[in-house]
């Protein structure tokens, strides 16, 4: 409709591109006031006229040739209001045409990136839920999409941690519960002073030392399995799970890149890349003892990535405060000549904070693990299933449990915008009703259940239009377009809103008007049919499996 509205003001705006005209459209506060809206203000200055006038002669232009999509167009002050013809909207919506893009462009992005050795706590849930919406929406534009999760598995902690699990480990506790057992270690050798001890165990890892390769093999082994029950449980793949180890004797190799393009100094006998004249500091790309420290690994990774995909863009879906990181290493990319530095993109996120306000730290041992939000949260949707269905079977009820704690935790997530810091509170999120993923999910399954008792296909008639009927054709023509701009904005927040208001636009409807046996039955379940495939389009965009049964 935007399309059109364009051409039909193209005829009569000479001055004006196309993509101009379509970006001043607005859609208005009020309902009163039109679909849509153009404010002739902004033409004052190329027309160097009254806005009021080049409304006025505008508006009697156009409206001695309006298309048939357009009822009719209203003069508002500088404001032209157009209303769409709604008979004309519900058949464009209820076509049900699948667009299908096809972009011959690659995104590699790199979600998620758990540290082994620890158990998946909830300082890596925004990656995981975030990057894997991102991934969804650049597929749906038919972008081919490489997930990447790039493991935490290198550095001087492991060397910490080796050094304490030699001091205090023991193999028979550690086969009980391996990654709990370890982060018991890890949180004991940074209560301790043994910085030194810990380097040394490193330097030795560096150096192949068979205990310390073996004790880190299993540390990571360990690890993996432990992350698959929660990429399992969210239903995420990875085309290719790496690590920092990868990369270590490639970022000695990329040290000579380095050197070839004079962009390294020596420093106290470290390393480094002077960036201050770019008010971004000093970096170490290699320290004193001869370690590498994780940016230069990273410039070997991003390097290699592109050999190996050519991608059109990268994106880093890693917390806010690795900003600073990120600009050093962009940087360092640019004046090493990388060209494809400038379609490398930092995604950030905010933090999750308890119900107190504070964040989690797994230095100091206040950590929320996963698997426990995992299973609290399922332990907590059975029971409000239970309370509808008690006698549902077992089975059932364990999928229906999984699916709507999947749909808490992502919906809760992915409705704040994700640079702001997010209040983790299960029991809100569980909520049946209001802003949730289960109230999302309940809508699915009343369109299904509304749609699974109709039997008799019958011709569409489209009679007249009320309000509740309206606003629903509204909102799902807006789809595509919400879509898009979460796309470019790199935004899943706009199709969590979205889905919410899409629900509640629905459920008004419902509650308003009769579908089964009425006079517009088979326009009214046309209508519930689009609402059912516009929301499953959504959910599954978000990472939510739609459900059919609550």
């Amino acid at each position: 409709m935007k399309e059109i509205i364009t051409k039909t003001l193209k005829k009569h705006l000479k001055k004006i591109s196309e993509e101009e005209i379509k970006k001043l459209i607005e859609v208005p506060p009020l309902e009163d006031l039109g679909d849509y809206s153009f404010p002739c203000f902004f033409l004052a200055k190329i027309e160097k006229k009254n806005p009021l006038l080049i409304a006025e002669t505008l508006y009697e232009k156009i409206k001695k040739d309006l298309p048939k999509e357009i009822q009719k167009i209203e003069l508002k002050s500088s404001y032209i209001n157009f209303f769409i013809d709604k008979k004309v909207l519900a058949e464009e919506v209820i076509k049900e045409k699948e667009k299908k893009y096809k972009e011959n462009k690659v995104l590699v992005i790199d979600f998620s990136s758990p540290n082994i050795a620890k158990p998946f706590g909830i300082g890596h849930l925004r990656s995981t839920i975030i990057g894997n919406s991102l991934a969804n929406i650049f597929e749906y534009f038919g972008w081919k999409v490489i997930r990447l999760n790039y493991l935490g598995d290198w550095g001087t902690q492991f060397g910490k941690l080796i050094f304490g699990f030699k001091k205090w480990g023991n193999e028979e506790e550690l086969k009980k519960d391996p990654i709990n057992y370890l982060l018991k270690i890890y949180v004991k050798a940074n209560e301790e002073i043994y910085e030194e001890e810990g380097r040394k165990e490193f330097r030795k890892l560096e150096e192949g030392n068979k205990e310390n390769l073996k004790l880190w093999k299993n540390f990571r082994k360990e690890s993996l399995e432990k992350f698959e029950e929660i990429y399992s449980f969210f239903d995420i793949k990875f085309d290719e799970i790496s690590g920092e180890s990868f990369y270590n004797e490639k970022g000695r190799d990329f040290l000579n890149i380095l050197k070839e393009k004079n962009l390294i100094e020596e420093s106290e006998g470290a390393k480094i890349v002077d960036l201050k004249k770019f008010n971004l500091g000093v970096v170490i790309i290699q320290k004193k003892d001869g370690a590498l420290p994780y940016l230069t690994r990273d410039l070997a990774a991003v390097l290699d990535r592109f050999k190996r995909y050519k991608f059109n863009k990268m994106i880093y879906e890693v917390g806010q405060e690795q900003k600073l990181h990120f600009k050093q290493f962009f940087k360092i990319l640019e004046l090493a000549d990388f060209d494809f530095f400038k379609n490398c993109i930092h995604v950030s996120h905010g933090l999750y904070l308890d119900d107190k306000g504070k964040t989690f730290s797994t230095r100091e041992g206040n950590v929320v693990f996963m698997e426990d939000i995992i299973k609290e949260t399922k332990d907590l949707a059975k029971k409000r299933i239970q309370k509808r269905e008690p006698n549902l079977k077992i089975e059932e009820l364990e999928k229906r449990a999984s699916l709507i704690a999947r749909a808490a935790i992502i919906y809760g997530d992915l409705k704040n915008y994700r640079e702001n810091d997010v209040v983790f509170n299960i029991s809100k999120f569980l909520d049946f009703e209001g802003n949730t993923g289960p109230y999302l999910l309940y809508s699915y399954a009343r369109a299904f259940s509304i749609i699974k008792k109709f039997k008799e296909k019958k011709k569409i008639e489209i009679l007249e239009i009320n309000k509740e009927e309206e606003r629903l054709i509204k909102k799902l023509y807006e789809f595509e377009d919400v879509v898009k701009r979460a796309f470019e904005n790199l935004s899943p927040n706009l199709i969590a809103n979205y889905s919410f208001e899409l629900c509640k636009t629905f459920n008004e409807f419902y509650h308003a008007h009769q579908v089964i046996g009425s006079k517009e039955e088979s326009f009214r379940i046309s209508l519930v049919n689009t609402f059912r495939k516009t929301l499953k389009k959504s959910l599954n965009l978000l990472g939510i499996k739609e459900i059919e049964e609550m």
